[in-house]
């Protein structure tokens, strides 16, 4: 060995080995499942398959629901047991056909039709005051027959109505930049919602009128209404309500209601009581499908505007948590799409579409838990009736029409279903280049959404 220039052997350092354990860290199969399960939601066709899935999952649950619950109310009346599954059933097969139609409608045609269904809207619901055409269920004077069992219920297509048309609205205003003036924001949005508000309230029909109320606050804060100016309008709203429930017994007696767990004189919260025995019945896994006490003529309206305490009779804590599972992931899919979109009508009429489906599953899923009064508002998609199920199912093509616009998602399902006889890619393989392909578009996609969101 040669020595060093001192004539002593050359010393031998020992590298010294950084503090950190030597056995390689494991990965964790929780953290693991959390970045894939992150990748997942992250990627642009999320917001789709969530509206589609959790929409058609809703729907399907409600069918099996509405088929359960009415068998006996139909019975009683000394019709078929599967009669109003069968209703439904039609219900549901042309609210598909909506659905499908509304999906593939470019926006154009979207907004080409807000002022026709505004104008139809309006006009059939002033059909309903008319003698002879309207006719009255359970108090409200809010329906027209169409011959034999059928009947429709205009103020069903008046929330449709102002989504589109509020939407094309604010939007039409915010690209001449005159959402900045008060006046343009109120006007003539919150007049025409008042004109609405007024002809739902002349057949006493406060529950669809809260769920109007609700579209037009939510049209309001998305286009960046002041706080002002939206406390000033929820004054006026607030007071309205409290002066229509004060003058009515009946409402009165529903907000009473709240929270009982006793009949009470005269049965006045006979429905909320048996609906929070229904629930309380039916422990974590339910007492079986098709087994419930409660729908044997104890519980009114079973199948329409309580169809959830029979849900949870008969399904349990489980079928309970799962529906309100599915309604979570669709409003998160409809705030998704508003806002990771930069055309002004899409993020209006997502919002407001996603507003008037979250309000009102709320607003019904509450009155049934006794936690708000009962308003006499359906689940939607889920309970029975179909003048409620047709345009919430065209408002679903909608949101499922502006997440397939996005860039990102056109993009992903361009890739994923290629024209007849067009190849995929030159130079190797469709598997081979896909992983390229992918993350440019999701490249592309982020780049377009200035919103941040992940």
């Amino acid at each position: 060995m040669p020595g060093s220039r001192t004539g002593r052997p050359p010393v031998q350092r020992t590298v010294r080995r950084p503090a950190t354990a030597s056995r390689p860290l494991r990965d964790n199969p929780v953290r693991r499942l959390y970045t894939r399960a992150q990748k997942a939601w992250d990627r642009p066709l999320t917001a789709y398959y969530l509206i589609f899935g959790g929409s058609l999952l809703i729907t399907v649950l409600g069918l099996v629901m509405v088929y359960s619950a009415s068998q006996i109310t139909a019975l009683q009346m000394s019709l078929p047991g599967s009669f109003f599954f069968r209703k439904q059933f039609l219900a549901a097969s042309i609210g598909a056909a909506l659905l499908l139609v509304a999906s593939r409608m470019p926006v154009k045609l979207h907004r080409g039709l807000a002022y026709p269904i505004l104008a139809g809207a309006v006009f059939m619901m002033a059909l309903v005051q008319v003698p002879g055409i309207g006719m009255s269920v359970n108090g409200n004077q809010n329906w027209i027959s169409l011959g034999g069992s059928f009947q429709i219920q205009p103020s069903e297509f008046g929330k449709l109505a102002l989504v589109l048309w509020g939407a094309d609205l604010l939007a039409r205003k915010q690209d001449r930049k005159l959402l900045a003036q008060w006046k343009h924001m109120l006007v003539p949005l919150v007049p025409v919602a008042f004109m609405l508000l007024g002809l739902i309230m002349l057949g006493g029909d406060m529950g669809t009128a809260i769920i109007l109320t609700a579209i037009l606050f939510g049209l309001l804060w998305l286009a960046g209404a002041p706080t002002r100016l939206f406390v000033g309008v929820l004054s006026v709203a607030a007071t309205l309500g409290v002066i229509l429930i004060k003058t009515s017994p009946n409402r009165m007696a529903r907000l009473q209601c709240i929270g009982a767990t006793d009949p009470g004189p005269g049965d006045a919260c006979w429905q909320a009581v048996h609906g929070i025995y229904a629930l309380a019945s039916g422990g974590i896994f339910g007492s079986g499908l098709g087994a419930s006490v409660e729908k044997w003529g104890q519980l009114p309206e079973a199948h329409t505007d309580f169809i959830f305490a029979v849900t949870g009779e008969e399904l349990g804590l489980a079928g309970t948590l799962s529906v309100l599972a599915l309604f979570a992931a669709l409003g998160y899919a409809g705030i998704r799409v508003a806002g990771r979109t930069e055309d002004p009508f899409v993020r209006y009429a997502a919002g407001g579409v996603t507003t008037w489906i979250t309000a009102q599953a709320v607003i019904n899923i509450g009155a049934v838990l006794g936690l708000l009064p009962i308003a006499g508002v359906p689940l939607p998609l889920f309970s029975y009736g179909g003048s409620a199920l047709l345009p919430t199912m065209f408002a679903i093509g909608l949101l499922i029409a502006f997440a397939r616009d996005e860039p990102g998602a056109r993009a992903a399902l361009a890739m994923r279903h290629p024209r007849f006889g067009r190849k995929r890619g030159a130079g190797g393989s469709a598997f081979d280049r896909s992983p390229r392909r992918w993350n440019t578009m999701r490249r592309r996609a982020s780049a377009a959404r200035p919103s941040g969101e992940r």
